[in-house]
């Protein structure tokens, strides 16, 4: 059975932050698209295209560090709009480290996930980042457990980690028992000071392969951002290494494949859609 989940971007850019893998860093000066907020209707359109595209999951995105008092209620608005016209949504957010009275209040308001990612070790995540700690994310993981909310955790790999950062990132996240985990690769961009991928395509399905089996009681292996550039005709391999959840349409400032190429090669491979998301 496979899952597909839709992203929408809801506040993109402008972060102070200094993450040397993401374009949304007003440091590095990327060439994307940036807006404080998205209007209410405009979420809820992208969740009722999403539904058509037989999404089973639907993602509020924010850029910056973490939650702030602003940011929780716009998110909340977002969440009961989409909630009302899109009802059987596992509805996710994903608006930084976040404490866990926030954590319950989003989940007053229909948000049924949490997406806070780990990124790489901790050792590794010293040199990609300056402005937080690795340790703020792995709080913010248990924060949103103790919140009652389904936790979705992950990474990046192809950032010049070394294969014992890979291993010990994986065990980190092992050690959180995350409900889906997301796996993104490294797109690289000019502006930023990662300069490229570092994995083949081959490395990049032994690494699903490698999660697949440490996380084992983990019921969603989610492949997200980079998918394309990554595995390019060689994309069904992922479900073969064990992937069962993928993002369709655009991610947060790269564009992905139209949902019905996505679709179709689910189709060709003769495998099923899920019609809810069950966990």
């Amino acid at each position: 059975m496979i899952y597909l989940c839709a992203i929408s971007n809801v506040s993109s850019g402008s972060c102070s932050e200094d993450c040397s893998f993401c374009t949304q860093s007003a440091r590095f000066s990327a060439d994307i698209e940036t807006y404080r907020h998205k209007s209410v209707d405009e979420v809820v359109k992208e969740a009722q295209v999403a539904r058509v595209n037989r999404a089973v999951g639907f993602c509020l995105v924010t850029a910056g560090k973490g939650m702030t008092d602003a940011k929780l209620e716009y998110i909340c608005k977002i969440a009961s709009a989409v909630k009302k016209v899109e009802p059987d949504f596992n509805l996710i957010a994903c608006n930084g480290t976040a404490s866990i009275e926030q954590l319950k209040e989003l989940k007053k308001h229909g948000i049924k996930s949490y997406n806070h990612n780990l990124e790489t070790s901790e050792n590794y995540y010293r040199q990609i980042c300056t402005t937080h700690l690795w340790q703020d994310r792995y709080q913010t993981c248990l924060n949103t457990k103790e919140a009652g909310l389904k936790l979705c955790s992950g990474g990046i790999f192809g950032m010049g980690e070394s294969q014992k950062d890979r291993e010990e990132f994986v065990s980190s996240l092992a050690s959180l028992a995350p409900n889906t985990v997301a796996i993104n690769f490294f797109h690289p961009n000019s502006a930023l000071p990662i300069l490229s991928n570092s994995l083949s395509v081959d490395e990049a399905l032994d690494m699903i392969r490698y999660v697949k089996k440490e996380l084992s009681s983990c019921k969603k292996i989610m492949i997200a951002g980079g998918r394309e550039q990554m595995f390019g005709s060689r994309v069904g391999e992922i479900f073969e290494a064990g992937a069962n959840t993928i993002v369709i349409g655009d991610y947060l400032t790269t564009s992905g494949d139209e949902p019905g190429k996505d679709l179709k090669l689910i189709e060709s491979l003769g495998l099923k859609l899920a019609e809810k998301c069950d966990g």
